[in-house]
């Protein structure tokens, strides 16, 4: 009897080198290289008036691989559908039944996803193969249309209003908004000052430590001037610091659980400096599979889209086994059940090798540099997250001097527990063990220091930061964050120093439009309710569609609204009074990648151009030359002199032209009551009506 033909299909060549190793001669495997049908890009392809019916199509340059298909389905005595376990997987493999022109009924198509590439995990998915799961499909569906409904509809009000190519979208729109609020929030930030004392304190044995003021009569201290800070040093100095309390302890440090999407991307960018995007692309190589030596190639790590913290007994057995032959019986841990996110899902485990006996120094000559950094990331939260918790020995002390109460502390690791593997978020200034003080003891007072400070403004997104917020409002899903931070940075909405996002003009503009008429659309809780709904229909409680009628009515009328009501936006081609010092024309704005510059509309004849420094209206604070408004390299809105290089002045802030009466820097306007304070943080001085 001659054996039986199996067509396997996945989507990437590194997947189908990776299953080649574990399934025998009778199975074939081809990649289709992603999706092989979507929407149209020329046109909304969704028949709204047909309740929301989308128009697919073969996507342009995959009718060859889909020819190839066909004539291997024919001959196939079994077709395994086996692209990713995720929603958008499964709505490829539901796309390759209609690309095929295959029956979903037919026996011999099977559906298989393989939360991880190795030889045990692919022979059992192979013995469980499924049907399609169209509630998964139509749940990506929905996310599909709803997505393509907002982009198609809103950008075309941006293309008519500013200029041509701005986009705009359900996710990236709150992204964005995100930056934008909180530029603006550190624009409109005014410092206050405020004081701290500490005091520097000796014991019986000569051992010093540091306390710090806590309390004075009986309240909590909010010290403002240096006045009320004079007050109080003026006390301490005439009384002594007893020792009235001391309390020894234990603390515990718990590991953090094993990554998920969302975790693994800020732990890249904070630790390796990875963007989302390279983070996604190393991690799906490292999930494809990677050609170990000696070994062959295996998949390393499970699927990598996951916003679950579950682990299977299989990993959790490995990992207790492994911990107890390296490290020994102290270092095993009850197993762990971690909180999960509300808005999680579960359908995956979270991201862990697939053994931990690859450990990252065994592979590393078979990775790349970037690889191992990420592998050996995944491999140590893993591991440190089965291990048990830190222990540190703890005293604290209060320490009394007249009215006033100091605090003090410290602490010394007694365990090390999961830092013998993982201390990546570890205090660089971990504190130091406090000496020995007994109650009632009088203490020698070394030094009061006091401290002058300035409350700081929020800080401004990283990209792991801005993931964070987006996990944590519930907007988008693990999939998403990656392309969406890539989108709103290709369309220079948003540009990135030192890792910090700062709004372009040109997303500010796309902002202000957007949530001015859309600004429920790209509200925060909808989108959030928007996900909630999504995930309904993957859990096969709400009909898809009926997101779409629920949303369209009002969205279509906001969209009739802006295109109605919304001024023009002018950033390009307005003429200006300076001439062209090559042909004579009169040279025109353009709007380019960091913002406006001036351009000789005799362009291509002519390509001059020069920058755009618009009038700031007040004179240089230490020169009295004219103020411009300027753009960075990066496109950010700066002032500088008239006379630069000659006179360095520059500030983010708009300057007053006067200078600080306290230190001499210049004053700059901050927040919306357009206040007046010094541009040094560290003086901190604030021009008062009263000074006019």
């Amino acid at each position: 009897m001659a054996s039986k033909t199996n067509l396997v299909i996945v989507e990437s060549p590194a997947k189908a080198k990776t299953l080649k190793k574990f399934l025998g001669k009778n199975y074939k495997i081809e990649a289709t290289m992603g999706h092989v049908r979507d929407l149209p890009k020329s046109e909304l392809g969704i028949s709204i008036d047909n309740d929301f019916e989308p128009k697919y199509i073969t996507i342009r340059g995959k009718g060859e691989i889909l020819k190839k298909l066909r004539r291997e389905v024919k001959t196939a005595d079994n077709i395994y559908l086996a692209t990713d376990p995720d929603r958008e997987g499964e709505a490829i493999s539901w796309h390759l039944l209609y690309a095929l022109k295959l029956d979903e009924n037919d026996s011999k198509i099977h559906r298989v996803t393989f939360n991880e590439i190795t030889k045990t995990a692919v022979k059992r998915s192979i013995a469980e193969a499924r049907g399609i799961n169209m509630d998964l499909v139509n749940a990506q569906q929905a996310r599909r249309v709803l997505d393509r409904i907002v982009g198609y509809k809103i950008s075309p009000i941006l293309w008519n209003k500013v200029k041509k190519g701005l986009s705009a979208g359900r996710v990236q729109s709150v992204a964005l908004k995100l930056i934008c609020d909180r530029a603006e929030e550190i624009d409109n930030f005014i410092p206050e000052e405020y004081w701290s004392i500490e005091a520097k304190l000796k014991n019986g044995t000569g051992k010093t430590f540091k306390a710090k003021l806590a309390k004075r009569n009986g309240k909590n201290v909010d010290i403002k001037s240096k006045e009320e800070t004079d007050d109080i040093l003026s006390e301490l100095n005439s009384n002594s610091f007893v020792t009235e309390s001391v309390k020894k302890g234990k603390r515990m440090k718990n590991p953090a659980p094993p990554f998920t999407t969302s975790t693994m991307q800020q732990e890249a960018s904070k630790l390796l400096n990875f963007t989302a995007q390279k983070t996604m692309r190393i991690a799906q190589q490292l999930y494809e599979g990677i050609d170990v030596k000696g070994e062959g190639t295996v998949g390393l790590v499970s699927y990598i889209r996951t916003d679950s913290v579950r682990i299977s007994d299989e990993a959790y057995g490995e990992a207790v086994e492994y911990i107890k032959d390296k490290f020994g019986d102290s270092y095993i841990s009850e197993r762990r059940e971690y909180k999960v996110n509300r808005n999680a899902q579960d359908a995956h485990e979270a991201i862990r090798p697939t053994s931990v006996y690859r450990t990252p120094a065994n592979i590393k000559e078979s990775l790349t540099n970037d690889q191992y950094k990420l592998y050996r990331l995944i491999w140590e939260r893993f591991m440190a997250s089965q291990m048990p918790s830190a222990v540190y020995d703890t005293v604290s002390a209060s320490v009394k001097c007249g009215s006033c109460i100091f605090k003090a502390g410290g602490s010394s690791l007694s365990f090390d527990g999961y830092l013998l593997v993982y201390k990546k978020n570890e205090d660089k200034k971990a504190e130091e063990a406090m000496p020995e003080c007994s109650e009632g003891e009088t203490l020698g007072l070394e030094e009061l220091l006091p401290e002058q400070h300035f409350t700081q403004p929020p800080a401004r997104y990283t990209e792991a930061m801005l993931i964070k917020t987006l996990e944590d409002i519930g907007v988008g899903r693990p999939s998403t964050y990656a392309p969406t931070i890539g989108i709103i940075t290709a369309r220079n909405y948003v540009t990135k120093e030192n890792k910090l996002f700062y709004p372009t003009e040109l997303g500010e503009v796309v902002n202000s439009i957007v949530t001015s008429n859309f600004g429920d659309i790209v509200n925060i809780d909808f989108t959030a309710k928007m996900e909630e709904d999504l995930d309904e229909v993957e859990e096969g409680k709400f009909e898809w569609k009926q997101i779409l009628r629920d949303f369209y009515p009002h969205f279509s009328e906001l969209v009739d609204k802006a295109m109605e009501n919304q001024e023009e936006v002018t950033l390009d081609d307005e003429e200006t009074d300076v001439v062209c010092d090559i042909c004579g024309r009169n040279m025109v704005i353009k709007f380019g990648r960091y913002g406006k510059f001036l351009a000789c509309p005799g362009f291509p004849e002519c390509r001059n151009t020069k920058p755009l420094y618009e009038d700031a209206g007040v004179n240089c604070p230490k020169c009295g030359g004219k103020v411009y408004i300027k753009k960075s390299r990066k496109g950010r809105k700066f002032y500088g002199c008239e006379n630069n290089p000659e006179c360095d002045f520059i500030s983010w802030n708009k300057p007053t032209g006067e200078l600080c009466p306290v230190c001499g820097s210049p004053l700059v306007i901050k927040g919306s009551k357009n206040t007046a304070l010094c541009s040094n943080t560290e003086c901190g001085y604030v021009k008062t009506d009263k000074e006019g």
